[in-house]
């Protein structure tokens, strides 16, 4: 059952600060992928988008996570219109609020897992984070290289990668797409974690419905509409 994006009952406590706010938010390419979207990630929220593979949520990912301004809508962060910041600025969001876990892992193929995560915590200021990497279950291929890894092995490092950056908001792509059942509920373990722990947003999209249903709120985006769904 579908409710429209605009029914306020599903969103956290009043006490929940508002993260990021995007209103009326539409995008084409060679054709409409959606219109007049609206979503608002809270302190301790996960979200999921569902939808079939052109809908347009990567895009609608990408529009939020800094990495795409939208040719209709806002986007507020921070106090202030996302894309309205300037190029600087931009790269500081990302660079220190922002998280973008990619479906491909883009890690340093000559370095190894360990250099690979001390890379994000030199950008970040942050002191390696070994629990975090306990939790995913890589402590032991610290000093492998990342070319030396599994697929999924390789998944976790670049998960690791962004948590140590303590970012306020999460976006994963298909975080857990080459991930074996048990695995990928063990991720969504950490990501739903670290979201509450940290006061942080998580947006996920995913064509994965038992993923999604772990989130506290899902939406599918389809027929150019977002709208709530009931997993």
């Amino acid at each position: 059952m579908d409710r429209d994006i605009k029914d306020q009952s599903h969103l956290p406590a009043n006490d929940a600060k508002s993260l990021m706010c995007a209103s009326n938010l539409s995008h084409s390419f060679d054709y409409k992928l959606f219109e007049n979207v609206d979503i608002n990630i809270h302190q301790r929220e996960s979200i999921a988008v569902l939808g079939v593979s052109g809908s347009g949520k990567s895009t609608l990912l990408h529009i939020l996570s800094t990495l795409l301004k939208p040719q209709v809508g806002k986007v507020i962060f921070d106090k202030g219109y996302l894309y309205e910041q300037g190029s600087k600025r931009l790269l500081e969001i990302r660079r220190d609020d922002i998280g973008i876990i990619f479906q491909s892992h883009y890690l340093f193929k000559g370095f190894t897992v360990k250099e690979n995560l001390e890379i994000s915590s030199l950008i970040s200021g942050n002191k390696l984070d070994l629990e975090i990497v306990k939790k995913l279950k890589i402590e032991d291929t610290l000093n492998q290289n990342v070319s030396e890894l599994s697929g999924g092995q390789q998944q976790r490092v670049s998960i690791a990668r962004v948590l140590l950056k303590k970012p306020k908001l999460i976006f994963a792509d298909e975080p857990t797409g080459n991930l074996d059942m048990q695995t990928a509920n063990d991720v969504m373990d950490v990501l739903l974690d670290y979201t509450r722990q940290n006061d942080a947003g998580l947006f996920i999209v995913t064509h994965d419905e038992k993923i999604a249903s772990r989130c506290n709120s899902s939406y599918r985006l389809q027929d150019k509409r977002l709208s709530l769904v009931y997993l």
